[in-house]
């Protein structure tokens, strides 16, 4: 996003949930959990702000209105089923909201998360399918349709990357303690290296996704080049963004296996 913010590509950011639910890191921030005080929701409006700030894009949406859809929680839990979660959305109903922010925006290529919703969360599954079928009433009006991916191989390297200076399989990194893990097979999401379609080089805004991400204080640890999420398992934030090319015209590019290197390759 930053990356074509900065080219002055027309970048629009809609988000689906305020995100209530989710785990608060920070133990100064731990009043805002939806079992604490609550207020969470309303916390991470602000810090969804500031990463855009971060990345430049100046367009950002909630699907519906901020509020209209609530955190459905992980998976398999209770959550999933209280009235008004995101998971339990009419997709059509949800899809004609983003179809409309389509008409009004008019964009090329429409970019979401995979059909697991990268590691298995129910409102990133639900987005998937919203967008899917926005796509498809779309008709036409968006070129190109993404999800989101890494490779399993990336992946690993990039684990293999974590610092263990402590001999056993972690290390105190800025306050947050990241540990490892023994391989890829163990983490919910990475994608088979054959199925990546596209590789965007954004590595001179890496800086700028690191900001970002810190703005996310309370779902993210940076100890810049490294994260963790609430799992606490560290990765290396990466310059090189990835994608599987889901529907529109295929890139001829260089030869068999090449990635495309743009978003936009193929189209006028």
């Amino acid at each position: 996003m930053a990356k074509y913010a900065a080219e002055d590509a027309q970048v629009t950011l809609v988000t689906c949930t305020l995100g209530e639910l989710g785990e608060v890191i920070p133990a100064e921030l731990a009043h805002l959990a939806w079992d604490a005080d609550g207020g969470l929701g309303r916390y991470r409006i602000g810090e969804l702000a500031a990463a855009c700030r971060a990345l430049g894009v100046t367009d950002h949406r909630f699907l519906g209105g901020a509020g209209r859809w609530r955190d459905s929680g992980m998976m398999g839990t209770p959550s999933n089923d209280w009235p008004g979660s995101f998971w339990q959305a009419d997709v059509d109903e949800a899809a004609g909201d983003l179809l409309a922010i389509i008409r009004e925006v008019r964009p090329q290529v429409l970019v979401t998360y995979d059909d697991n919703g990268f590691y298995g969360h129910p409102d990133h599954i639900q987005a998937h399918r919203v967008a899917w079928r926005a796509f498809e009433l779309a008709d036409g009006l968006v070129s190109k349709f993404y999800a989101t991916a890494i490779p399993r191989s990336v992946l690993a390297e990039a684990m293999a990357l974590l610092p263990d200076a402590s001999g056993d399989g972690g290390q105190q990194l800025g306050g947050a303690d990241f540990t490892r893990v023994e391989s890829v097979a163990e983490l919910p999401f990475g994608t088979d290296d054959e199925k990546v379609t596209t590789a965007i080089d954004a590595r001179d805004y890496l800086g700028a996704k690191l900001a970002a991400m810190r703005a996310h204080a309370t779902q993210i640890a940076v100890d810049s080049p490294f994260f963790a999420l609430s799992n606490k398992v560290g990765q290396r934030a990466l310059g090189t963004e990835y994608y599987t090319l889901l529907a529109g015209p295929a890139w001829s590019g260089a030869g068999p296996g090449d990635r495309e290197p743009d978003l936009f390759a193929g189209l006028g």
